[in-house]
């Protein structure tokens, strides 16, 4: 039974898409025009920007009184709430556990994850275990947190895929550990010379096909 290490955000759960509609139904409550959805949008970099960051930048543009903290929440929370696990994505994942592989989440980023998306959303379901950074106390695309969602899943690292949308941290540390990997371009093209996905695939379903025709 072979380790399917999966990212989260933008593999298995439409992040991206959930931030767009907190943003819009955000700046709509502050009377902010519709057109900030692409400042807001940049600022936030596809989740890459730190929430704190985010939050401050918020406050700087619009002049808010509003405490750091209280909009990390209104971030955490407000994007949780729009999170939804595709009926298609989780039945994905049941054929690939009933081939015989063992999914487990690998991703960056609070503890808090696994309330707000992982068990919300019902995900939990349908994956063996996760691994989350802060909690882990090391970060994708470092090989040590490969190793313990394996050591978690109390299994070897021989013969896993991992499957992802980020060019270093998911496909950086397939390439470091030398296993194979799944690209989601997400409409992107591939610009990292100094590694390259095994498969790039447009979505989690094509992706899993990949890894089970393997």
């Amino acid at each position: 039974m072979p380790l399917l290490l999966l990212d989260l955000d933008n593999t298995l759960l439409d992040r991206a898409g959930a931030f767009r509609s907190w943003a819009q139904s955000f700046l709509a409550e502050i009377g902010a025009p519709d057109s900030d959805i692409d400042w807001l949008l940049s600022v936030d970099a596809d989740g890459l920007t730190d929430r704190w960051d985010v939050a401050d930048a918020i406050r700087d543009r619009y002049g808010l009184h509003t405490p750091a903290i209280d909009l990390v929440d209104a971030q955490d929370e407000g994007v949780g709430a729009y999170l939804r696990l595709d009926p298609l994505n989780a039945c994905a994942l049941r054929i690939a556990s009933d081939a015989g592989w063992v999914p487990v989440v690998v991703c960056n980023g609070t503890v808090r994850q696994e309330d707000t998306k992982i068990r919300r959303t019902g995900l939990d379901r349908y994956v063996a275990d996760w691994v989350i950074s802060e909690e882990a106390g090391v970060s994708k695309p470092n090989p040590r947190i490969f190793a313990l969602a394996a050591q978690r899943a109390r299994m070897h690292l021989r013969g896993a895929w991992i499957v992802g949308d980020g060019p270093e941290a998911d496909i950086g540390g397939a390439a470091a550990m030398g296993l194979p990997s799944v690209w989601l371009h997400r409409g992107r093209r591939w610009m990292e010379p100094r590694f390259a996905p095994t498969r790039v695939v447009d979505g989690l379903i094509p992706a899993l096909a990949t890894v089970l025709a393997s």
